[in-house]
């Protein structure tokens, strides 16, 4: 038997060799570049280096720098109060469109390209679209104003306190159709006899959504928060169309901040050190959960 399992291991190894060979370059890239790239990035972070990297090392100083600017402290609060509200309404509104069509309302299909067309516009161009819907003198504001309600404001991306949330409304607009289609097909993949021994039983339609079949499509929620929070860590675009980050630095986000030391303020070492701070925040709430989702799961088999 020992001698048949050596003999089997080389037929192992050269089993769908042509997919493992076509498969280097992916690793390569994925090795040389991605890892390599963050190595590299990490290890600069702790640098004096300027327009061009330089082994002048500051130790932490950098970090320090960072967590003692205004500018960085805004972007931090703007993308936690952006991610969350960005989650929630996200889930709660596509979802709530997904049983909506869920129900074989007529023109379905026709109802689902609408609401997903937005997500197939860029964020610059949804960032141009909803400045000129938000704008005070052409927008909202205007048209209700033309209406006899003289005194009606809404012009959130010029008022500093609120205009994170103009943005939000840009990200809901263009991002929560692919929720809804996401949730749409996790809907169609529920046994239709659970829908009908829930009637028989008498269960309301609300409770049957709740504790059965939102508990079902737990792999369904799993993939929509990781598909949303990828979009939120790397929200610029958007920022950058709607506001350019003002008025003022009132809608900063990190990844602006990021870009702006970089590429503008020529202070690589500065803008690494906040694309580490990005890194470890990405590390913090990723770690854990691939460990509750993957070796916990392993654990309990």
């Amino acid at each position: 038997m020992t001698g048949q399992a050596r003999a089997g291991r080389p037929n192992q190894l050269l089993r769908n060799l042509n997919s493992k060979i076509a498969s280097i370059p992916m690793i390569l890239t994925a090795v040389v570049i991605f890892l390599g790239g963050t190595l590299w990035t990490v290890f600069y972070s702790f640098t004096n280096s300027k327009l061009l990297p330089r082994l002048s090392f500051v130790g932490f100083d950098q970090y320090k720098r960072l967590w003692a600017a205004p500018r960085w402290i805004i972007s931090i609060e703007n993308l936690a109060l952006y991610g969350i509200l960005s989650l929630i309404f996200s889930l709660v509104i596509g979802f709530v469109l997904a049983a909506l069509m869920d129900q074989k309302i007529r023109f379905e299909n026709a109802f689902r390209t609408i609401f997903l067309y937005p997500f197939a516009l860029s964020f610059i161009v949804t960032g141009l679209v909803w400045q000129w819907v938000l704008n005070p003198e052409f927008g909202i504001q205007s048209v209700v104003r033309s209406l006899g309600w003289t005194s009606f404001t809404f012009d959130p991306l010029y008022t500093p306190e609120i205009v994170i949330y103009g943005v939000l409304i840009a990200a809901l607009w263009q991002g929560t159709g692919l929720v809804m289609c996401l949730m749409l097909a996790g809907l169609r993949g529920i046994d239709e006899d659970i829908w009908k021994a829930s009637r028989v039983d008498g269960i309301p339609m609300w409770k049957t959504y709740l504790f059965i079949v939102i508990p079902m499509m737990r792999p369904v929620f799993i993939t929509t928060l990781v598909i949303i929070a990828s979009g939120i860590v790397k929200v610029y675009d958007l920022v950058v169309a709607q506001t350019s980050g003002g008025p003022g630095i009132s809608s900063e986000v990190p990844a602006k901040y990021v870009y702006d030391y970089m590429f503008q303020a020529q202070n690589l070492g500065q803008g690494f050190a906040a694309s580490t701070m990005m890194l470890v925040t990405v590390a913090i709430i990723i770690v854990p959960w691939a460990y509750l989702e993957f070796g916990g799961g392993r654990k309990r088999a």
